[in-house]
C-alpha cells in the first residue's frame, strides 16, 4: 500500500519541524536541555542556544538533503543516484533546500564525500566506509524513500544503500538506513508492529552471509543505548525510543531531552510520528512557525500533481 497524500505530507511535516525543534538545543548534554513541556521551537528566555546566528524554527542539513532526495525522487521516481548526488553537491555549495540558502550544521563526514563527488569522483563510491564513518548523516534525510518510492521492500532497501553510499557507505549505515525505510513503510500500512515487521522483512531480505545482515544481527539490534549521540546506531534506537510517547509533540520533546545531537534525533523521529499521529497533530504553533515553507509547499504540491488521482 503507497502512501497517500495526507502521510506524505505528514511525514515532510513531521520531519522538518522536528528537525527546526531540536536544532537550537544541539551539543547540550541531557541535564542542560529544560524540562519537557518547555522543550520548544523558541528555547526558554537564557537558554544558551546552538547556533545564535540561525532563526528559531529553521531546519538544518538534515531537512535540507531530505527535500534533496525528495526532489530528485520527484524527478527520478526509481530513484537515480547521480540526480541525488548532484542535488546534495548543489545544497552543499549553494544552498539548495536550505532556508534562505543558509548551509550550516555539515558533517566532516558529509564534507568530504560531497567534495569527493564535486570533483567528479562517481557517487556509488564517494562515501566514507571505515567502522569509525558510521554517523548518522544518511539515516537522517532516508525518510522520503519510505514516503515517495513505489518499488518492493527489496528495491526500497537497495534504494537506501544507494542514497547512504553518496555519503556514508559502511554496511552498518546502509542497514541502519534501510530498516528505517521498512520501519516507516509499515507505519503507513498501520501495522500493528511496524519495528518488529520491519526487522522481519529486512531480515528475509539480507542473506544470512551478507554483511548487511552480520551488521543487523550483531550491532544494530543487540544496541542497547539511547543517549541522541551523533552514531546512527545510537540515533535509530534514540528516535525508535521517543516514538513510544503518545503524540507527535511529546515524541519531538523526548527525542529532544535526550540531548547531543538533539537536531538529528528528533528528524528521525519526528518523520515516524508525522506518519503515526498526522499534520493534525502537529502542534499548530510549531506549524506556524516552521521557516522555509516557501521550499516545502511547492514541494508537495508537486507531489500531489504526480499522485494518481482518485476516480471519480
Amino acid at each position: 500500500m503507497p502512501a497517500s497524500l495526507a502521510q506524505i505530507e505528514s511525514g515532510f511535516w513531521g520531519l522538518l519541524i522536528g528537525d527546526a525543534v531540536g536544532v537550537p538545543y544541539e551539543f547540550h548534554t541531557p541535564c542542560e536541555i529544560p524540562a519537557s513541556p518547555h522543550i520548544q521551537m523558541i528555547p526558554p528566555a537564557g537558554f544558551a542556544r546552538s547556533y545564535g546566528h540561525v532563526a528559531p524554527g529553521t531546519w538544518s542539513d538534515d531537512g535540507a538533503q531530505a527535500l534533496c532526495l525528495a526532489a530528485s525522487l520527484i524527478a527520478k521516481p526509481d530513484f537515480n543516484l547521480t540526480d541525488f548526488a548532484r542535488r546534495l553537491v548543489k545544497w552543499f555549495t549553494m544552498g539548495y533546500m536550505a532556508v534562505d540558502g543558509n548551509v550550516f550544521d555539515v558533517g566532516i563526514q558529509t564534507a568530504t564525500a560531497l567534495h569527493r563527488v564535486a570533483r567528479g569522483e562517481p557517487p556509488a563510491h564517494t562515501g566514507l566506509d571505515g567502522e569509525r564513518n558510521n554517523g548518522n548523516g544518511s539515516l537522517m534525510r532516508s525518510l522520503p524513500l519510505a514516503l515517495l518510492h513505489r518499488g518492493d521492500n527489496p528495491a526500497l532497501v537497495a534504494a537506501a544503500h544507494l542514497q547512504s553510499a553518496v555519503t556514508h557507505a559502511h554496511p552498518r549505515a546502509q542497514a541502519c538506513c534501510a530498516l528505517y525505510c521498512l520501519w516507516a513503510r509499515h507505519e503507513i500500512q498501520r501495522h500493528a508492529a511496524p519495528w518488529e515487521a520491519a526487522v522481519r522483512s529486512l531480515r528475509s531480505i539480507y542473506p544470512r552471509s551478507s554483511p548487511h545482515r552480520t551488521e543487523l544481527e550483531e550491532v544494530v539490534l543487540t544496541y542497547t543505548r539511547s543517549s541522541g549521540s551523533g552514531y546512527v546506531v545510537d540515533s535509530l534506537h534514540s528516535a525508535r525510543l521517543a516514538c513510544q510517547a503518545t503524540s507527535y509533540e511529546k515524541v519531538i520533546q523526548a527525542a529532544v531531552a535526550l540531548g547531543n545531537d538533539t537536531d538529528t534525533t528528533a528528524c528521525i523521529a519526528g518523520g515516524i510520528a508525522g506518519i503515526r499521529h498526522g499534520k493534525a497533530n502537529i502542534p499548530a504553533h510549531w506549524i506556524d512557525g516552521l521557516r522555509g515553507k516557501e521550499l516545502l509547499i511547492p514541494l508537495l504540491e508537486r507531489i500531489r500533481r504526480r499522485l494518481p488521482q482518485p476516480r471519480p
